[in-house]
């Protein structure tokens, strides 16, 4: 059994993973600001939280230096997960405000690991495939990205950057503490639990939008035709925990398929999912982002026997049936909480 701190493990692939380390015996510590992630999603099928909130679940500001020192040098294993990132439309509307908050974050959270070098056995930072060079993703039967086209540098976004420089200082740890570490550039995550707020992502926001059509039109950002690797927060759950056993200390590796989908294509499963007739509306006015992004992962599977398990299309119903549920029960909700007020 190991001690393992996780950032951001209440999130989305956070409360997923806690969960899967306690289920294998481990004792995890979560740190979270709540900014999106929840408290409810380390409950488990029946209710209960899987960590004792008390003793294990710290509401902290990691952009405060210093301030999981004392956590870190409780634990032999830490993963960083907490960052500041949502959907499109929140990316390029405050990426000043983004890249400042995940440098400072990343630099706290790594500088806390680099102090308590004496028990840390190992340290896993994910990044992202926003941090590969632009030039590289303009046109969708661009070939697969590999972990060495990331230099010379030139993400497309402020978040991209921000994530990139906190490879570069894990890196920097790795060789001035020995601590093995790795890097795993996550591509284009979906799964339950998700945000749906106004801070969706991409698939979250298109699902909402079915659910709710015909009261809210189906728009799409964009063309259409920029395509991403979406990987199942299931398949970077395995990932992660391989990259425990097996990953750390071998550098920067990426997680997601080979497999390039289509912003039409992923919008056109969705509406199949919907089993509604749906008129798709392609909104060129807006950002679409990176034309196209795919992995070249045999990194992932010479190293840590990994490989992608989840189609597309099962991760999506499921989305979908939990995302309907969950708009369901806050219509359910909000008569009752206004009754309740009354």
């Amino acid at each position: 059994m190991a001690k393992i701190l996780v950032t951001g493990g209440a999130g989305m692939i956070g409360s997923n993973l806690v969960k899967r380390l306690v289920a294998e015996g481990h004792d995890v510590f979560v740190v979270d600001n709540l900014w999106r992630g929840k408290l409810d999603y380390l409950k488990n099928e029946v209710g209960n939280f899987v960590i004792p909130l008390e003793e294990r679940f710290f509401l902290l500001d990691l952009a405060i230096a210093g301030i999981i020192d004392n956590l870190v040098s409780q634990v032999e294993y830490v993963i960083h997960l907490a960052d500041i990132v949502a959907g499109i439309d929140y990316v390029f509307a405050h990426q000043g405000e983004i890249f400042r908050k995940n440098i400072v974050i990343n630099s706290n959270v790594i500088h806390s690991v680099r102090k308590n070098r004496s028990s840390i056995k190992g340290f896993i930072y994910t990044g992202t495939a926003c941090s590969f060079p632009l030039s590289l993703q303009q046109d969708i039967d661009s070939r697969p990205l590999r972990e060495e086209d990331l230099y010379p540098a030139q993400p497309e976004s402020a978040y991209g950057w921000s994530k990139l420089i906190g490879n570069y200082e894990t890196e920097l740890l790795e060789k001035e503490t020995q601590i093995p570490c790795a890097i795993l550039m996550l591509h284009n995550v979906y799964g339950t639990p998700c945000d749906i707020g106004p801070r969706r992502q991409v698939i979250p926001s298109l699902i909402t939008k079915a659910i709710r059509f015909p009261k809210e039109p189906f728009i799409v950002w964009g063309s259409g035709s920029q395509g991403r690797a979406f990987v199942h927060v299931d398949d970077v759950v395995d990932a992660i925990v391989l990259t425990l056993e097996k990953g750390l200390g071998r550098g920067t590796i990426q997680i997601g398929p080979s497999s390039c989908t289509t912003i039409q294509a992923l919008a056109e499963m969705i509406v199949s999912i919907s089993g509604k007739d749906i008129k798709i509306i392609y909104d060129t006015t807006q950002p679409e982002g990176d034309k196209s992004r795919r992995a070249d992962y045999c990194k992932a599977r010479d190293i840590l026997g990994w490989d992608p398990k989840i189609p597309l299309r099962q991760g999506l119903e499921e989305q979908y049936r939990w995302i309907e549920e969950h708009i369901k029960r806050r219509q359910w909700m909000i008569p009752l909480m206004c009754k309740l007020a009354s």
